[in-house]
């Protein structure tokens, strides 16, 4: 009897600390980065996902609906209409689009170039690390998810980032850099994220796998996103790091790698007015001699570099003139190119001037023989 009893006892602990032994390998299940990127947009994981009882949480719950209401407002006043005024206006289109100056903005690079099969974006802001939520302290998401509200605040309210504030902004907190940005981008943009690895380039624009070392001082080092619509095409998102200005570029590679993804379309919008100066020219002749179409607006490539043989100009909206503090950055011969061809209206707000009667476009085409003798 008592030989009977020890060995139910026996039996009894080595089921119990099987299942023990399971729970943290259940916990530390890997999580991801669709469920991930969902969790960060406060929209629902899979269910299954180890992720879902983030979504039990006070702060989770206040985050998803706050971006419920925001995204509803600006999908109604902005990205509906650019999707409708690009697939009217954009109709001959590349597989790759350049967003120079961009941050992590994926959600206009996807709204203007919704076709486009690899998206190539750059700044300084920090790419940071690849979020895993399942390390998050204890009480740390809550914060973390009102650090990206802060961090997304001017771009959903006016079309762009403040650039100092980013700074700050991308650099504290739980989840730093611009990965976590593009993730809510992303699921917020109905996409599905099938990988995520850092990367950095050589000297000659190859891509390689990022180490867990710091890469050399000057190299370009960026996140590849591999992701699909509701189309289920498989598209490409690489946003670098990097400094674009003509000493940043001279040996960083990053225009060696944008060279073989070249022709493009290409983006610029709230870029600070730095393709104005001429610390930006080797950018500015990239964009020029690489891109099929530019579409910008003025504080993008001065409209005096665009030449009439080699250009069609098409403008949208209402050139004013830059904000007060990019006064000096004022173009008579744009001013011209609205009031001679007629500009056509547009129903969004974009750039510095971003009220919707202020804002101005400039599509430039380049002409067919133009784009043959490259």
């Amino acid at each position: 009897m008592h030989t009977l009893l020890h060995a139910t006892r026996t039996a009894a602990l080595i089921a119990g600390l099987l299942i023990c032994a399971g729970l943290p390998a259940r916990a530390a299940e890997e999580a991801s980065a669709a469920d991930t990127a969902r969790i960060l947009a406060g929209m629902q994981p899979a269910a299954t996902s180890p992720l879902a009882a983030l979504t039990k949480e006070p702060g989770w719950q206040q985050h998803a609906r706050s971006f419920d209401a925001d995204w509803k407002s600006l999908e109604g006043r902005q990205l509906s209409r650019i999707r409708a005024w690009s697939t009217a206006t954009l109709t001959d289109r590349k597989p790759t689009m350049f967003y120079m100056f961009s941050g992590p903005d994926f959600l206009y690079a996807d709204a203007f170039f919704p076709a486009a099969r690899t998206y190539v974006l750059s700044g300084l802001e920090p790419v940071g690390r690849i979020p895993d939520l399942t390390k998050l302290r204890r009480g740390a998401l809550a914060g973390s998810l009102a650090q990206i509200r802060s961090s997304l605040s001017s771009v959903l309210n006016y079309s762009f980032f403040i650039t100092k504030n980013m700074k700050t902004q991308l650099r504290s907190g739980e989840l730093t850099g611009t990965v976590p940005i593009l993730y809510v981008f992303l699921a917020r943009s109905g996409k599905t994220i099938s990988d995520v690895s850092l990367v950095a380039l050589d000297k000659d624009g190859v891509e390689q796998p990022m180490g867990t070392t710091a890469a050399p001082r000057g190299q370009s080092t960026g996140v590849k996103i591999a992701f699909a619509g509701s189309d289920g095409v498989k598209r490409t998102l690489y946003y670098f790091s990097t400094d674009l200005s003509d000493s940043g570029v001279a040996n960083s590679g990053f225009l060696k790698f944008c060279e073989k993804l070249a022709p493009g379309d290409s983006f610029i919008k709230s870029a600070s007015y730095l393709l104005h100066s001429g610390n930006f020219s080797k950018v500015r002749e990239f964009l020029l001699a690489n891109s099929a179409a530019v579409v910008q607006d003025d504080s993008g490539v001065p409209v005096r570099y665009f030449a009439p043989e080699q250009w069609q100009l098409h403008p949208f909206g209402n050139y004013i003139g830059p904000i007060s503090i990019f006064s000096n950055q004022y173009q008579p011969k744009l001013r011209e190119v609205f009031q001679r061809g007629r500009a056509r209206p547009i129903d969004f707000g974009v750039g510095y001037r971003w009220r919707v009667r202020e804002s101005n476009l400039l599509v430039a085409v380049k002409s067919k023989k133009a784009a043959s003798s490259q």
